[in-house]
């Protein structure tokens, strides 16, 4: 969904979605150009193939025997592990499972792909390690609270993480969601602001295609005759009706529709009452300018004050002056629609299944591995009340970096959007790894 920009932090996006692949000649081609040219490279991990349906069925598991297993060669975190037992985990007692299994097994549908060569396998934890762990929770039914935590406890090992000096990491903890637009398929009266899909002549180019050193690092352009350049900003493609790609939606107000490419995904809510997704799809491959810094430079608010809400009472006050003040972030968002399925469960993450709500996170994965459960330990938004839950590592986002960095899913509509923009929390985690497998570790 790729997690996702925090409303408090106006984060740079969070990236997912499949992409382009050009041959090693182009990438070659490129590479140098855009790096010049100073198009942004992109490190999150694109999803791999997403599971069958979010029912669970046991047989659909389908965990494979372990001398059928095939791993890539494991790559090492740059995290530093210590293990613990799980008293160490701040209110571990209090934490209610009793709705989390879906969720694990879920999980355990990502962990169990087969393996392959996308990004998101090489930033996924390692799949040998999990299979006795899935395995045995495919075989098994847990319906309390206890039951689920017996076996947590039974298969799972704590690791604290720790920072580069060997202490316990703390880092910040910001929130995303999935918000609710108002749209239409065609443009006209109140909707006048596009969505679009990608556009088919940008051009995604994996640079460890080229260099495997370069695995992970990518960069988007366009062709201009035999040459590569960095692909049309935000208000290049509003300016000529030329470059504008198809859209998907016209919505009815600006700031909502820039706000959902912020979050990166979001509901669109038709005039006959029919409910659409638009997930991420790609982006222009532009760095993230914040449109609240913009606001504050000019004098037109206090930075403090530069909130969705007052950024749409501005935009109220000065329609004239909305798409400049949009312009001022290069960076565009492309959709692609889909079916909300499950109205419980938010779009898929940069892990390829959909987020569980308020117990998906986003992570760095030079650190924690995609897929894998952490515990962590923070505070609600704007508050000191403990938050302190299993969750799972889901998703990536271009500002969750470092270790501890944590971007916590509150879910879909307004409340989640409350929830999600006033928090801006201290925070430490503890990966949860299967025994006897050593310290923990990605492909």
């Amino acid at each position: 969904m790729a997690a996702k920009l925090s409303l408090l932090q106006f984060n740079p996006l969070p990236i997912a979605g499949p992409l382009l692949r050009r041959s090693k000649p182009l990438a070659a081609a490129a590479m140098a150009a855009l790096l010049a040219s100073c198009a942004s490279v992109d490190e999150t991990p694109e999803p791999g193939e997403p599971p069958a349906d979010i029912d669970i069925i046991e047989q659909s598991l389908n965990v494979p025997p372990l001398d059928r297993m095939r791993d890539s060669a494991e790559r090492k975190l740059a995290a530093r592990f210590v293990p613990v037992g799980w008293g160490a985990l701040p209110s571990w007692q209090d934490d209610d499972l009793s709705r989390l299994w879906p969720v694990f097994i879920n999980n355990c549908k990502g962990l169990m792909r087969p393996t392959g060569g996308s990004q998101v396998q090489q930033a996924r934890a390692t799949p040998r390690a999990w299979q006795p762990v899935c395995a045995a929770a495919a075989s098994v039914q847990p319906l309390t609270t206890a039951e689920i935590r017996g076996f947590l406890e039974q298969h799972l090992q704590p690791w604290r993480l720790l920072d580069d000096g060997g202490k316990p990491a703390r880092n910040t903890v910001t929130g995303y969601y999935e918000p609710l637009v108002r749209g239409a398929r065609k443009q006209g009266g109140q909707y006048q602001w596009p969505l679009y899909q990608p556009p088919r002549d940008l051009l995604t180019i994996d640079l460890g295609g080229v260099y495997p050193e370069l695995a992970g690092k990518r960069i988007r352009g366009k062709l201009d005759g035999q040459r590569v350049v960095p692909y049309d900003t935000r208000a290049e493609i509003a300016a000529s009706a030329d470059r504008q790609p198809p859209a998907i939606v016209w919505v009815d107000d600006p700031v909502e529709a820039f706000f959902l490419q912020i979050q990166g995904s979001g509901r669109v809510e038709l005039p006959d009452g029919k409910v659409i997704r638009l997930a991420y799809a790609d982006h222009n491959g532009r760095p993230y300018a914040s449109i609240g810094r913009w606001l504050a430079d000019r004098g037109e608010l206090p930075l403090a004050q530069t909130s969705m809400q007052n950024i749409k009472a501005w935009a109220r006050r000065n329609p004239g002056r909305v798409q400049e003040m949009l312009n001022a972030n290069p960076a565009m968002v492309f959709f692609r629609e889909e079916r909300v399925a499950d109205s419980d469960f938010g779009p898929k993450g940069a892990y390829g299944i959909p987020l569980a709500t308020a117990r998906a996170v986003a992570v760095d994965t030079r650190y924690v591995p995609l897929g894998t459960p952490v515990y962590l330990a923070t505070t609600m938004p704007s508050s000191s009340q403990p938050l302190r839950r299993l969750v799972f590592a889901q998703d990536t986002g271009a500002a969750i970096t470092g270790a501890a960095r944590t971007d916590f899913f509150w879910g879909f509509g307004d409340e989640a959007g409350a929830l999600a923009g006033r928090m801006k929390q201290n925070g430490e985690m503890w990966v949860l790894w299967p025994k006897h497998a050593g310290a923990p570790t990605a492909r």
